[in-house]
């Protein structure tokens, strides 16, 4: 924090907006169109880094759930949104960039996308919405902190130098890809006017395991339709009876029974280093949170609509029916080619062996391996490599109505630098542009009363 001795009241009705992404560039069309004075700064040499590479390049803008299935979304902290989604939601999201150009369609899991699949169309929307509305923006803008006066904003230090302004909104995004900007500038800003930062953690990120041999063996390998199950305590004490058969954790009503962290159905990949895809991402920080502790492992059900019994059937039915084929041959029947080897040895069931001689002993065996091939989760990828970075300034000190800051008189706070984050799906945009949207209300309104 930056002290003055006195309020330059000579600043005007102007607003600072820090950071050119989703929840930043919304709060600053937003204030204009209220009639502020609205200078909107980038440290970057281009707004919107992060939006162009949101959802593989096409960005997922938000989903088209009602409004309680959309709150389940952020967990626990999902009700401070309730007051922002009223005032601006996906309804609204989408007839904002309808105006600006912009076209969207629903797609598999009510995600919402532009019809052109394009992120580079969002980012020219909102440009569009920013020049209409006459916004100053600046890029190349490194902002140091926050300058204050008689307990209020008073403008901001740059390494140019300061500029006044009657209001800030702090919207600088995580710390996740730092390329795009979003490096955690916005968090110590916030801390040294004195709020609290809730730990930083990576969220929508892949994980490493102790295993890596037997993950880089079936390294690329893609599996569709399974479950995977996150358990707190060493792979070692899991057992088939303690997998769910179906889903629990955050976003869904049914809550997970200990050991069971959370629990999934969905699409997941292997990688040299663990564990990647959808369904690892949407656990991770879970897991991470997990990690803190004690152990933590996660089980793959490759077979989940069989249940134990009924794959066991089936094993002896097809040992039985082709009891002169060599067990590779039974294996590539069931699982991805490049599983086959690196399964048969987690089995100790020599390829070669023919159906026929394969004991109960060792189909019992497969079977436990098809219900739960196990890992040990060593730690999440870093910060710098999550799509998301859950934790920030703590909602307890920002006023859901109006995200204007309890500690500091002018200050605002909107998108990732709040402590709220969400599967994938949409969801972490539209809580970012609708934190945005209200923020820029609601500061043109704080500067018009001045």
């Amino acid at each position: 924090m930056i002290k003055q001795n006195t309020y330059d009241f000579a600043a005007g009705r102007r607003v600072i907006v820090l950071g050119a992404g989703a929840s930043g560039m919304m709060a600053a069309c937003r204030a204009a169109e209220m009639g502020a004075d609205v200078l909107l700064l980038e440290k970057t040499d281009q707004p919107g880094k992060k939006l162009l590479i949101s959802g593989k390049s096409r960005c997922n803008l938000t989903n088209d759930k009602g409004l309680e299935n959309f709150l389940a979304m952020y967990g626990v902290n999902g009700p401070f949104l309730r007051q922002a989604f009223h005032r601006f939601f996906s309804t609204e999201l989408l007839a904002f960039f309808r105006q600006y150009g912009l076209e969207t369609k629903v797609e598999r899991g009510e995600r919402i996308f532009p019809v052109s699949d394009d992120a580079r169309d969002v980012v020219a929307a909102m440009l569009r919405c920013l020049s209409s509305r006459r916004v100053n923006l600046k890029q190349r803008v490194s902002v140091k902190g926050i300058i204050t006066a008689e307990g209020r904003v008073a403008g901001v230090q740059t390494e140019q130098g300061t500029i006044p302004g009657a209001a800030v909104i702090l919207a600088t995004g995580g710390s996740s890809y730092p390329g795009t900007g979003s490096s955690g500038d916005g968090y110590a800003i916030a801390a040294a006017l004195g709020h609290e930062i809730i730990k930083l953690r990576p969220a929508l990120v892949p994980l490493v395991v102790d295993n890596c041999e037997l993950a880089k063996s079936m390294q690329g390998v893609s599996l569709r339709n399974v479950r995977l199950t996150a358990f707190q305590c060493p792979a070692g004490e899991i057992r088939v009876q303690f997998m769910p058969d179906s889903n629990t954790g955050r976003g869904f009503a049914k809550k997970p029974r200990p050991p069971v962290i959370e629990s999934r159905m969905g699409e997941m990949m292997l990688t040299h280093f663990g564990l990647g895809g959808p369904l690892t991402l949407l656990m991770s920080l879970a897991i991470v949170d997990a990690l803190a502790h004690g152990p933590v492992s996660v089980a793959i059900d490759l077979k989940p609509a069989l249940t134990s019994e009924q794959l066991r059937l089936r094993l002896q039915r097809d040992f039985d029916h082709f009891s002169k084929r060599g067990f590779r041959r039974l294996l590539g029947e069931l699982l991805p080619a490049k599983m086959v080897e690196p399964f048969a040895a987690l089995t100790g069931i020599p390829v070669d062996k023919p159906a026929h001689q394969i004991t109960a002993e060792e189909r019992e065996r497969l079977l436990n391996c098809l219900k739960t091939l196990t890992f040990d989760i060593v730690r999440p990828l870093p910060l710098t490599a999550a799509i998301v970075t859950a934790g920030g300034v703590s909602l307890k000190e920002v006023d859901p109505r109006t995200m204007a800051s309890r500690i500091l008189t002018g200050l605002y706070l909107c998108g990732e630098v709040l402590d709220i984050d969400a599967d994938t799906g949409g969801y972490n945009l539209q809580a970012a542009f609708s934190t945005g949207y209200v923020a820029g209300e609601q500061a043109a309104l704080f500067v018009r009363q001045l």
